[in-house]
């Protein structure tokens, strides 16, 4: 990967709906040329895909619940199994494998605080494994980077 490759990571990172030909223009290429780097990215695995961020609580999903979970043990196939049961829930919209006190941080978006009670109650609850559960709210989200201005910062 080099610079013009990381020039149009960026570009799609700050704006995934810009042009083939608006990116083109920016990074100093034909058309032809662009395109054919965006199918490269794809095709490395550089450029996983291109989504909308949704105004989740404009949408009716007031609350934002982060979830540290610990499991009763560290068996790759435990972790399997919790990881499945966990990509069936409607509102998970995260789910870390992390380091620390716990095993597991989810991001979840649920529409008020008895949607997350619910939810706790009939699915987290009965999670395979889970001997921990550890909620805390989001009170305010602040704006911070794209990942593709992260991870391309100062080049």
């Amino acid at each position: 990967m080099d610079r013009i490759d990381a020039a149009i990571l960026k570009r799609l990172g700050a704006d995934a709906r810009a042009s083939v030909s608006q990116i083109a223009e920016q990074v100093g290429l034909s058309q032809s040329a662009c395109t054919r780097r965006i199918q490269a990215l794809e095709a490395s695995g550089h450029l996983l895909g291109y989504a909308a961020r949704l105004g989740h609580r404009r949408l009716g999903f007031r609350v934002t619940a982060l979830v540290d979970i610990t499991l009763g043990t560290q068996v790759e196939e435990d972790l399997a199994q919790f990881e499945r049961a966990v990509a069936a829930i409607d509102g998970v919209v995260e789910c870390a494998l992390v380091s620390g006190g716990q095993d597991y941080r989810l991001k979840i978006l649920c529409r008020d605080l008895d949607d997350y009670e619910r939810l706790h109650r009939e699915k987290l609850g009965r999670l395979p494994g889970v001997v921990t559960i550890n909620s805390s709210f989001v009170l305010r989200s602040v704006p911070t980077r794209s990942e593709a201005d992260a991870i391309f910062a100062g080049r």
